[in-house]
């Protein structure tokens, strides 16, 4: 049997959310959280790669600040502050920032792979 997360409280406070590298030029903080959605940050150096991949999860970004070149299966569309996006569940996809900035993202459901 594979180990549930631990419990998450109901806020989180900036301070509590730890940075964590995931790549070249890219961190990711993970905020609240429950068994059916999470809420992440991810912040990104110019040029730095979100490389293609996919998973079961569908996604929501929101552009904070920055400016990105996101590939959605064979669609590509630069976002800017303000622009969000949907990537449904398996589809494949990347992303490349073109002026440092950062994501919203949000999963439904919980990324457990986050957490570990």
């Amino acid at each position: 049997m594979t180990p549930q997360p631990a419990a998450q409280p109901a806020f989180v406070t900036d301070a509590q959310a730890a940075w964590e590298t995931t790549g070249p030029g890219v961190r990711r903080k993970v905020l609240a959280h429950g068994p059916d959605l999470m809420l992440t940050l991810v912040a990104f150096e110019t040029d730095g790669v979100g490389a293609r991949h996919q998973h079961p999860h569908a996604q929501l970004s929101y552009v904070e600040s920055g400016v990105f070149e996101y590939t959605i299966e064979t669609e590509i569309h630069t976002l800017r502050s303000g622009d969000s996006c949907y990537v449904p569940p398996l589809a494949w996809y990347s992303v490349v920032c073109t002026e440092a900035g950062v994501l919203v993202d949000a999963f439904t459901p919980r990324r457990d792979d986050f957490l570990s």
